[in-house]
């Protein structure tokens, strides 16, 4: 009864929400009037609509570095001649440059600035010596993203968490039903070493089905230069750091469980409460404040962000560092936590 209301709740609000609050960066390399009169429509947009909020940079190439680290959605650049055009009516333009790694956040972003077009063309009260209006360039920073390999990112955390379902927790319980922990318990490891051996077991396998389907994935979905040894290496440590997040998560839901039902209808609740909040198939900026909130605390969003930094945007460690750093933490957290719940006796 839990896992169809559980999906109603999740599902209706992981699709089709409106994308807001939108980090955009504005690079002003024109400081006139007609580009002030701009950034004031950029303000009230981000205070009404809050499609997007601005901030400002004094330089274009610290902008477009963040942009490909993925602390900003885009970058807006007004150029140094803009005004003079404005007044001249020589075709003066703007330029949106776009991360069109994610096709919902870029076609948000292009609206709502197409919008801004309109009405700044609309209003200007400037004589027309010659019918020329604001234009808008859009950038787009990636080549063509197609939707299969938006999906691939999500599809390998899943491939992980599947094996970390059947080969993490859920072996100890299935002893307990068959009695074979008694073997383990009458000896003198720790039960940090026991965890710790159920844990990295788990890890291995996954390691070896996500690595998998991360190669078969990206053949599949087309994504450019799939054997890069660079990028390869990078994903192997994403996989690994992700793996034993997990299935530490796993260990620590199931530590105290005896019954063998408990897990499988346990899995489904949590299959859907973890991938459909990472942000895997539909951006996060367009969920509700309550669902934010499990995407923040979920493991499965740091992991489909930093797979998709790597497999779609081919950026280093220094865009998924704080990724690592969470998973690692959360790891940690979730073996401490195992451990001490975890009981020797029978």
């Amino acid at each position: 009864m839990v896992f169809p209301i559980v999906q109603l709740v999740i599902l209706g609000y992981a699709f089709g929400g409106n994308v807001k609050n939108l980090k955009v960066g504005v690079v002003d390399q024109d400081q006139k009037v007609p580009a002030v009169k701009l950034r004031e429509l950029f303000g009230a947009v981000a205070v009404n609509a809050q499609t997007f909020e601005t901030i400002d940079y004094s330089d274009q190439g610290a902008a477009i570095a963040d942009l490909r680290n993925g602390r900003i959605n885009a970058v807006l650049t007004i150029p140094p001649d803009f005004s003079r055009r404005e007044l001249t009516k020589n075709e003066p333009h703007f330029a949106l440059i776009e991360d069109n790694t994610d096709g919902f956040v870029s076609g948000s972003l292009a609206a709502s600035l197409a919008g801004i077009v309109s009405a700044y063309n609309g209003a200007s009260a400037l004589p027309q010596r010659v019918p020329r209006q604001v234009t808008l360039d859009v950038v787009e920073v990636y080549p063509y993203v197609p939707y299969i390999q938006y999906l691939l990112p999500g599809t390998i955390v899943m491939s992980i968490f599947m094996m970390v379902m059947i080969g993490g927790g859920i072996i100890f319980i299935d002893d307990k039903s068959r009695g074979l922990h008694e073997g383990y318990l009458v000896t003198p490891i720790t039960k940090l070493e026991l965890i710790a051996g159920f844990n990295l077991s788990g890890t291995i396998k996954a390691v070896l089905s996500g690595s998998m389907l991360m190669t078969l994935g990206s053949l599949i979905a087309g994504i450019p230069n799939p054997f890069d040894a660079i990028r390869l290496l990078r994903l192997l440590v994403v996989i690994v750091v992700t793996a034993f997040a997990l299935v530490s998560m796993m260990f620590l839901l199931m530590v105290r469980v005896s019954d063998p039902l408990l897990p499988r209808a346990v899995f489904g609740v949590l299959n859907t409460l973890l991938y459909f909040p990472s942000g895997a198939v539909y951006p996060q900026q367009a969920f509700p404040g309550w669902m934010q909130v499990i995407a923040k605390a979920d493991p499965f969003t740091y992991a489909v962000h930093a797979f998709k930094s790597l497999l779609l945007k081919n950026t280093g460690f220094a865009a998924i560092g704080a990724d690592l750093a969470y998973l690692l933490i959360f790891s940690v957290v979730a073996m401490t936590a195992a451990t001490l719940l975890f009981k020797r006796t029978l």
